[in-house]
């Protein structure tokens, strides 16, 4: 007999890191180069099979990144099982927000799995982020898995929503 689990899952991070993208990759595998900027929250789902006896329900959570929407965020965030804190790795300031969401996240959610992603890796001439520093900002806000992603050729993604799958109670 198949074990059916629900889970909320958050994506965090400031605009235009992502989140949006990464998430229309792995749902629905596709990409789309215009930036249209999130407002409050879109809730999208996905099924992973574990394995034969375990499939998670996944509940992703698409919270908007800018400043104007974190007095809400906290309410958005309740009930969170997993999240996923998302830098743009041509951004470098976009890594040192993350411990903003990682607080957030922590007072309302303590101690569900997180993992942290470095995107648009595919941008390779406006890199300024190292995977050294992803790591060590893993290492200081005590996240145990980090990658770096690509939306827009699909590196990765499936590798991050399926190690949180992974890693959910």
């Amino acid at each position: 007999m198949t074990t059916i689990l629900q889970k909320k899952i958050c994506l965090l991070g400031d605009f235009s890191v992502g989140k949006t993208s990464l998430i229309e990759r792995y749902v629905y595998d596709r990409f789309s180069g215009r930036y249209l900027s999130t407002i409050g929250v879109k809730i999208s789902r996905k099924s992973i099979e574990l394995n034969p006896d375990t499939t998670v329900n996944m509940l992703i959570w698409d919270l908007a990144g800018s400043e104007e929407f974190s007095g809400v965020q906290a309410s958005y965030l309740q009930g969170a099982k997993g999240a996923i804190l998302v830098c743009d790795l041509t951004r470098p300031e976009t890594l040192n927000s993350l411990k903003k969401y990682h607080s957030q996240l922590n007072a309302v959610s303590p101690n569900i799995p997180i993992i942290m992603v470095g995107n648009k890796e595919d941008l390779t001439e406006s890199i300024q982020l190292t995977k050294a520093q992803i790591h060590e900002q893993a290492m200081l806000l005590n996240v145990t898995y980090e990658l770096t992603t690509s939306a827009k050729t699909g590196k990765g993604v499936e590798e991050a929503f399926y190690e949180l799958a992974r890693r959910l109670d």
